[in-house]
C-alpha cells in the first residue's frame, strides 16, 4: 500500500499566502508618506523592475527607497551618489519622484536634474488620479 500526500491543505495555505502578498506589496512601495498632486496621466511602462523612488515631503526633505532606513532624510548629493551607483549596475531601472504637492516646482526640478546627472535617462513624476464625483 502506497502512502499518498493530501495536497489540498497545501493549496489552501498557498492561496492564503498569495492574497497576503497581493495586499501587502503595494504598501511596501511607499517609503515616506507625501500628499501627491492630482493629475490625469498615462501609467509608466517598464514596471518589471522595482523603481528607485525619491520622495520629497512637504518640508522639502529628501528620502530614497534604498538602504536600511528608508525614513531617514538624505542630502541631495547622497541621493545622487546612491542612484548613480544603482544605475551603473542596472541602467534600465526606472527612477520616480514622489513630490508633495506643496513643494515648490523649482525644488522638484533641482532633484530631477541631479537624478539625470546621476545617469537616469528619464525621471517620472508620480501623481494621484483625481477623484471623479
Amino acid at each position: 500500500m502506497l502512502a499518498e500526500i493530501n495536497v489540498v491543505p497545501y493549496i489552501d495555505v498557498m492561496l492564503v499566502l498569495l492574497v497576503i502578498f497581493m495586499v501587502t506589496a503595494p504598501m511596501l512601495m511607499q517609503g515616506v508618506e507625501v500628499d501627491l498632486p492630482d493629475a490625469v496621466a498615462a501609467p509608466v511602462d517598464n514596471q518589471d523592475a522595482e523603481p528607485l523612488i525619491v520622495s520629497i515631503n512637504d518640508r522639502g526633505q529628501l528620502f530614497l527607497n534604498l538602504g536600511v532606513d528608508e525614513k531617514q532624510s538624505l542630502a541631495l548629493t547622497t541621493i545622487q551618489q546612491r542612484v548613480g551607483a544603482v544605475l551603473r549596475r542596472t541602467p534600465e531601472k526606472p527612477v520616480l519622484i514622489w513630490g508633495d504637492k506643496t513643494v515648490p516646482y523649482g525644488q522638484v526640478v533641482v532633484v530631477m536634474t541631479a537624478l539625470q546627472a546621476a545617469g537616469a535617462p528619464s525621471v517620472g513624476l508620480v501623481t494621484e488620479n483625481p477623484a471623479v464625483d
